[in-house]
């Protein structure tokens, strides 16, 4: 719906809007750092314990797709007001939960909420800022939001960890919940949803929210079980199966969940693709960086969060307008591209991963070129994926995009974790000490990350189409 709000309103809305996304993003951070404390407090095993974050990320991932397209018929903003409900409802119950079954249970029903809240806040934002300078800002400003949050989390999760509890990790969403609800209703008006008088299409529904979760709970539970075991094969064969079934049935019906013509538009192909091979980038440098950092280099949970702050400043200051000047004088093309090679080279350095390294020389200069590669092509990347997309259709391409860069992260870390782990076994093996092989297995990780992040910019840089009007220009329009 268009929002018929001007001025100051629609930044102060923006400002909301990003609040609620900011609590989503770090809610997939945030309790890594607090898992020792949680894993003594509710006698946790060590394989049980996975499930506290990969609960959340079960129903995150599996969800997106159809709360994009419920946001389309329903409307966009009662459905951000209900995401926040649960998500803040389900953070009290992990805040207070006794039991290891109520934790696992209240951080899946998170998950449900914070994919509705991240489906249909990018249609939000979308639809208040159709001034393509305008709209360029407000995306840098969520593409900070979504490409920061993360790194913040690891910082915030030690500091309330360290200094009350875990509890606190979970109850510091409560009160910025209920904010973001109470401002919501004051700022952004209600209206007709852009696709009111549509059907939800079941079949699609199921079959591919089915796909989805099996497919990440293969991916989560891989290590574990074994990648060629009889569960993982079953469980991604079946995710496949259903997957054909899901374009079949999209093919057939009246309203398709996921029109399969959205991806005749070049650009929102190509941005999806992208956007699958950095999100898998993203998480070699977010999650293979901390750990080497904790494992290899002895940072404690503070100093690893203090080293992602040269990368979060970098990225709040494209958020803050360099980034929208960038896409106003060069399109989106060259920015994405060149972003996500300067996030290459971030990650070849990162590659290096000495068993001696020290902040200043090992770690600080990889974090700056990943903020800045981040900060530059985070915001194209969006625009790209949405632009050229009818209002009517937006939640649903804010589902796609936000699908593609939550299977790219888990398939790409699964990916990663495994190679690192067997290479550190190999070179363990071989009579190495737990330093060197670990340190061995991280630096093949971030080669591999690299890879992904190149072909990434190369996809950009050869398919994408050029412009401005491309990558900020109004609804289908722009496909003109």
């Amino acid at each position: 719906m268009p929002h018929r709000i001007e001025g100051r309103q629609r930044w102060a809305a923006l400002a909301v809007l990003c609040l609620g996304v900011l609590m989503i993003v770090l809610d997939t951070t945030i309790v890594n750092v607090a898992l020792p404390s949680i894993k003594a407090d509710l006698g946790f095993s060590e394989t049980a314990l996975v499930w506290v974050v990969n609960a959340y990320m079960l129903t995150f991932g599996g969800f997106l797709l159809l709360g994009g397209r419920l946001g389309d018929l329903f409307g966009h903003r009662r459905l951000f007001l209900a995401g926040i409900t649960v998500f803040t409802l389900a953070s009290l119950a992990c805040g207070v939960a006794p039991s290891q079954g109520l934790l696992i249970a209240a951080r899946a029903a998170q998950g449900l909420g914070g994919a509705v809240v991240s489906a249909v806040s990018l249609s939000l934002i979308m639809n208040l800022f159709t001034e393509p300078g305008e709209r360029a800002k407000a995306m840098g400003v969520y593409g900070f939001v979504c490409a920061g949050g993360g790194s913040i989390g690891v910082l915030l999760g030690g500091v309330l960890t360290s200094s009350l509890s875990w509890h606190w990790i979970f109850l510091v969403n409560l009160p910025i919940g209920v904010a973001v609800y109470a401002l919501c209703v004051m700022l952004l008006p209600g209206g007709k949803a852009q696709g009111a008088g549509g059907r939800l299409d079941v079949a699609g529904a199921l079959t591919v929210t089915s796909s989805l979760m099996l497919a990440v709970y293969a991916i989560v539970n891989g290590n574990e079980v074994g990648w060629a075991s009889a569960q993982s094969l079953g469980m991604l064969g079946a995710a496949a199966v259903l997957m054909a079934l899901f374009l079949v049935i999209e093919s057939r019906v009246a309203d398709p969940l996921m029109p399969l013509s959205l991806f005749k538009l070049r650009n929102v192909a190509v941005s999806n693709v992208a956007g699958v091979l950095w999100a898998a980038a993203m998480f070699a440098w977010f999650f293979i960086s901390a750990l080497y950092m904790q494992r290899v280099l002895n940072f404690t949970p503070m100093q690893v969060g203090l080293a992602f702050l040269p990368a979060n400043i970098i990225m709040a200051l494209f958020s803050l307008g360099l980034s929208a000047k960038l896409v106003m004088r060069f399109g989106i093309r060259r920015p994405l591209a060149g972003g996500l090679l300067v996030a290459t080279a971030g990650l070849a350095l990162f590659a290096r991963a000495p068993v001696d390294g020290t902040m200043l020389a090992d770690v600080v200069p990889g974090m700056v070129l990943l903020g800045l590669g981040a900060g530059v092509a985070f915001n194209p990347m969006l625009l790209a994926a949405m632009s050229d997309v009818a209002p009517s259709e937006s939640g649903l391409a804010s589902g796609v995009v936000n699908t593609s860069f939550m299977m790219g992260g888990a398939v790409g870390l699964a990916v990663l974790a495994s190679l690192a782990d067997a290479r550190t076994h190999a070179l363990t093996a071989a009579g190495n000490t737990l330093p060197v092989a670990l340190s061995g297995g991280y630096q093949l990780a971030f080669v591999v990350g690299a890879g992904f992040a190149l072909v990434a910019g190369l996809l950009g840089a050869l398919l994408l189409r050029p412009g401005v009007q491309a990558g900020v220009g109004q609804g289908p329009a722009a496909m003109h």
